[in-house]
């Protein structure tokens, strides 16, 4: 069992940068692909970003790329999503999600945490 919390979430300006952190709880969280979604009201849920078990295999979804980026610390089992130069779409509540398998994240991946709201102001 994994239990994930997000914190870091905010309201900011436009051009902005935020820290997103998910807190991990189970000695298997280093097995786990990690990831981020995000949720804007009244759309689906979307795919922001991954990181395979070993720190690898990254990749982004194209709304964010250049501009977010994704990093993990298995020895304190720690995800992390930096966002720089914030835009107003990007305004969602953000989940972090693992996988049990090592590779990849998705809308089916086992476990979630409870959200953190990002607001960008234009």
């Amino acid at each position: 069992q994994v239990q994930l919390v997000e914190s870091g979430g905010g309201l900011v300006q436009a051009g902005a940068s935020l820290k997103l952190s998910c807190a991990a709880s189970g000695r298997t969280f280093s097995s786990y692909a990690m990831g981020w979604f995000r949720q804007a009201p009244g759309k689906e849920r979307e795919f922001v970003a991954n990181i395979n078990w070993r720190g690898g295999n990254i990749y982004y979804a194209d709304s964010v790329k250049g501009r977010f980026t994704i990093s993990r610390d298995n020895a304190k089992n720690t995800v992390d999503l930096q966002m720089n130069s914030l835009k107003p779409d990007d305004t969602a509540v953000y989940y972090c999600a693992a996988d049990r398998g090592p590779f990849k994240v998705s809308v089916t991946s086992t476990y979630w945490g409870q959200g953190t709201q990002v607001t960008v102001s234009s």
